[in-house]
């Protein structure tokens, strides 16, 4: 199971890695991936809005189910992956193959970093799923 070092998790798969300040990636775990097997839609109606912590950013659909998927810390969505979206490349299954690097799913600005001392490491994270 790849857990990477630099990213921080949240209890319901999500993880986070910050980029540049304020401004971050998010997307599900290869753990999450696994478990939902190949995903054939993400909707993402959320760019542009301010969300807390914990709210509903957007949706994972695979073949037997969907999941909702939670903001890991407040911030403005600031861009859906186009690779994912309907509208432009349509290719879920990318965050089956790279979860971690072409798979993110949102990008964000970050409105209280504080936050991402509240989620968990990699290891804190491992434990959680084994």
């Amino acid at each position: 199971m790849n857990i990477p070092d630099n990213l921080k998790y949240t209890e319901e798969h999500e993880w986070i890695r910050i980029e540049d300040g304020n401004i971050a990636y998010v997307g599900i775990t290869d753990f999450a991936q696994g478990e939902l097997d190949e995903l054939v839609y993400i909707e993402v109606e959320t760019v542009g809005e301010t969300l807390d912590q914990g709210e509903v950013f957007g949706t994972v659909e695979a073949v037997k189910t969907t999941s909702e998927l939670y903001m890991p810390v407040s911030g403005k969505i600031l861009e859906f992956n186009a690779h994912l979206d309907e509208a432009e490349g349509d290719n879920p299954t990318l965050v089956n193959e790279d979860p971690y690097g072409e798979g993110w799913i949102v990008k964000i600005e970050m409105s209280n970093t504080d936050e991402t001392e509240e989620l968990l490491d990699s290891e804190a994270y491992d434990k959680l799923i084994n």
